[in-house]
């Protein structure tokens, strides 16, 4: 009785193994890159993350942190109630959380626009062909985004001192030209508690806190937004404009049917990210406003850093910043499916 005979590679020949071994090479190489950042970011985000998730659900506070300290008792979902009911104002008072999610979400709508808007009308300004010290103007507007947030933030909160501020000074200047007392212009920027602008919200009066902080998220935002739109009009072929002013286009309608479509690309990513930054500026309205007056002006995370710096709530903290995470994510796919930021542009 004869046996088939067992294929042997021959000499020449490589064997199967080898064959996977050559397939596989970019597959390789990929994950031996892909698998060390995930070991990386399961250690310093995975599992903080799913540990702060457990901490929500328990009444974890300060003794709780002690070496051999007996484990957290299990709430479920008390911390959770306790926040949306407002029974949380108990520890920490004059809160609300749909208040203060309602401010944390116009803080970010009335910053990110402007950012924008200023941002690409400047970058096309500083791009007209023959204007002098281009790279002498880019450097100095770089200037915001290099300082460090707490400088900036203490820098505006000096400069609106009701006594010695810059801004009251100046506006005492200006108001003497016109035979106008300077104790009109003691403005206490951070302590009225009377909204300016009452029409504004009225079912959610801003203190004039906000304004001041607005004005100066502003200096400090719409650099960034510059600079994305610069790189990106340096991308944009010249000819189009050329076509353009040929065929009788005006600069207007060159602005609105060239420079604008071939911008959205690098500017709907920026603008997203300027959203998520915005959402969670905590040192500048930290370091500024303190979310004062009577928090009006306290945005999510600066009340989360309370519940673990003041009342060292950490339980409660943590099932806050869960909700922060839930909301933030939420606002970012939400973003992403309004101005598809993620889509392709180049099929």
């Amino acid at each position: 009785m004869t046996s088939e005979a067992i294929p042997i590679a021959s000499p020449g020949q490589p064997s199967p193994f080898q064959r996977w071994w050559r397939r596989t090479t970019r597959k390789r190489a990929a994950y031996a890159y892909l698998i060390p950042a995930f070991l990386v970011m399961a250690i310093i985000t995975f599992y903080p993350i799913a540990y702060q998730f457990w901490m929500s659900f328990t009444d974890y506070d300060i003794g709780n942190l002690r070496v051999g300290s007996e484990a957290p008792a299990w709430v479920g979902f008390k911390n959770y109630l306790d926040i949306f009911s407002g029974d949380l104002s108990r520890l920490i008072p004059n809160f609300s959380f749909w208040r203060t999610l309602a401010f944390n979400l116009v803080w970010t709508f009335t910053n990110v626009p402007v950012h924008i808007v200023i941002g690409v009308l400047i970058a096309v300004l500083l791009n007209t062909e023959g204007l002098r010290f281009k790279r002498f103007y880019r450097a100095i507007y770089v200037l915001p985004i290099i300082l460090p947030t707490l400088v900036i933030a203490t820098g505006w909160r000096n400069m609106y001192d009701a006594n010695y501020g810059a801004i009251n000074q100046s506006l005492a200047a200006i108001g003497g030209l016109f035979n106008i007392p300077a104790g009109v212009f003691r403005i206490r920027w951070f302590q009225s508690l009377v909204p300016p602008f009452k029409w504004f919200l009225p079912g959610m009066p801003l203190p004039l806190s906000y304004y001041a902080m607005l004005i100066a998220n502003i200096w400090l935002g719409w650099p960034f937004m510059t600079i994305v739109a610069t790189g990106a009009l340096q991308s944009i072929p010249k000819d189009l404009y050329e076509a353009a002013s040929i065929d009788g286009a005006s600069p207007r309608q060159q602005f609105w049917n060239i420079t604008v479509p071939l911008l959205r690309p690098a500017m709907v990513p920026a603008a997203v990210y300027g959203i998520t930054l915005t959402f969670n500026l905590f040192n500048f309205i930290y370091f500024m406003s303190g979310g004062g007056p009577l928090r009006q002006t306290d945005i999510l995370v600066t009340t989360a850093f309370n519940l673990v710096n003041a009342q060292r709530l950490y339980g409660m903290a943590a099932a806050f910043s869960v909700i922060v995470f839930i909301v933030l994510g939420v606002l970012t796919l939400f973003t992403n499916w309004m101005t598809r930021a993620t889509e392709r542009y180049d099929i």
